[in-house]
């Protein structure tokens, strides 16, 4: 089978690539494991990154997914794909440029479901959506698969739309779509990015490095947040759930913890602790313009429907602090006392 990602140039992208060569079989149109022959990273530029060693074919495809004629040609019309859309604008670009939002967003995610429609009905997408889709008068403390979505920021809205459109076009039987409403995404490596979620790994990141983090928003705001090992393991899991076990509410809203900064600090310090390491500091630098977006983003989340599917569980601060070190430490972690060394990589 042959596996398109968009978005493969970015962090997410890129991960998700490294644990599909590893796995080296999907669930195809043939609802069977099937051995990926190919995959496909779409984006409009990528920076060199090593891949492992593997007989999967990997393409970097060079393009746009509001091109039409660039998101047929990477997707093509090969007899079993499988489609991860993650290319999106980030949330606080989308704030600044309310028409490229709209053309990169929702126009391309339109052409990358009229391209699998094209395809046929079988052929499985995957869209990655945002807990920015809730917000007003209607989120809850707690918000569920259940709670209507009434995103008060412009990349919010256009992550419901499609999420709307693709149970739409999985209603008609277009193609086999499921949407993962992700949480923010820790922690994220080198620099940070325009979404206003930044914050959010940057206050890990940047103490690890042993630099100062300006922390934008309140100590005491509460966020929704999981490790990126756990998102890739969700992406791929989704997608491999039978289609009727997720019945006609196709977006699925992945577990989280509700973190705040104070809780950030405190996870940093008992890690540092452990692995005896130096950390920077956490410096309070207030945003009106960040903590206004975050305000109307969710402090909780329930990720009932993904754990009953199968999918898995929110990790704990410590282990997505332990797997970052590993994953991209420049240098090697010291040991943890008593001799044991971080988990070998997966």
């Amino acid at each position: 089978m042959r596996v398109i990602i968009t978005g493969g140039g970015g962090f997410l992208g890129h991960q998700l690539c490294q644990k599909l060569l590893a796995c080296g079989t999907l669930i195809g149109e043939s609802g069977a494991e099937e051995p990926i022959e190919e995959l496909v990273l779409f984006d409009a530029q990528f920076h060199p990154k090593p891949l492992s060693e593997t007989p999967i074919r990997v393409e970097q495809r060079v393009g746009s997914v509001d091109s039409t004629e660039d998101v047929r040609a990477a997707i093509g019309s090969h007899r079993s794909t499988s489609i991860f859309h993650l290319a999106s604008m980030v949330s606080g670009e989308c704030e600044e440029r309310f028409d490229d939002a709209l053309r990169v967003n929702l126009d391309g995610g339109r052409n990358i479901f009229e391209a699998a429609r094209a395809r046929g009905s079988k052929t499985r997408v995957v869209f990655a959506s945002s807990i920015a889709c809730f917000g007003g008068d209607a989120m809850q403390e707690l918000c569920t698969d259940h709670t209507k979505l009434t995103p008060q920021t412009t990349y919010g809205i256009t992550k419901t739309i499609c999420e709307l459109l693709l149970n739409d076009y999985t209603r008609k039987g277009f193609f086999d779509g499921r949407t993962a409403r992700l949480p923010t995404v820790i922690i994220r490596p080198g620099k940070p990015n325009a979404a206003a979620s930044s914050w959010a790994s940057g206050m890990f990141r940047e103490p690890l490095s042993g630099e100062v983090c300006l922390l934008p928003v309140a100590r005491d705001q509460r966020h929704p947040m999981t490790g990126y090992r756990t998102v890739i393991d969700s992406l791929i899991a989704l997608h491999n759930v039978p289609s009727e076990a997720i019945g006609r509410d196709r977006a699925i809203g992945l577990p989280a913890r509700s973190v705040t900064p104070n809780l950030a600090a405190q996870a940093l310090q008992q890690v540092a602790a452990e692995l005896n390491l130096s950390l920077g500091t956490i410096e309070d630098q207030p945003d009106a313009r960040i903590q206004g977006i975050v305000a109307n983003w969710p402090v909780a989340v329930d990720g009932a429907r993904a754990l009953a599917l199968g999918l898995p569980p929110a990790p704990s601060l410590q282990t997505i602090i332990r797997n970052y070190l590993q994953d991209f430490s420049p240098a090697p972690c010291p040991p943890l006392a008593g001799g044991r060394g971080l988990p070998s990589p997966r």
